[in-house]
């Protein structure tokens, strides 16, 4: 007896719940990841203001008495700033984030050229 359309197409019930055990994977490894990178905002936020204190306490004795120590402990905490603040910067999107914007750009807007030159072959 041929097996109904409806039949064929129908998954068994194991095939929905690992699917649905492994999109529950994912998301946790997402959450995860979130956390780790909220923590290591939060780390950097803190490093920043502290490093930016000890710089203007630097700025200041080296006002009053200028060694060479100084200014190399200010040029480290300057570096380390840059560093830092690149850091956060960069973390604030990633690759995965724009890929799905980008496609969808890509196929709406390939999608609205298409229109457009059909409704141009059929006025024109």
């Amino acid at each position: 007896m041929p097996q109904q359309p409806s039949e064929l197409n129908r998954e068994t019930p194991g095939d929905d719940e690992s699917e649905f055990v492994q999109a529950l994977a994912a998301v946790e490894r997402s959450l995860a990841a979130v956390k780790e990178r909220y923590t290591q905002i939060q780390v950097d936020r803190q490093r920043q203001v502290e490093l930016g204190h000890r710089r203007e306490e630097i700025r200041q004795s080296r006002r009053q008495n200028p060694l060479p120590q100084l200014k190399q402990e200010l040029r480290e905490i300057e570096q380390e700033l840059e560093t830092i603040e690149l850091n956060l910067e960069s973390r604030l999107f990633s690759w995965r984030s724009i890929i799905e914007p980008f496609w969808q750009a890509v196929r709406f807007g390939g999608l609205g050229i298409l229109i457009g030159w059909i409704l141009k072959s059929y006025a024109g």
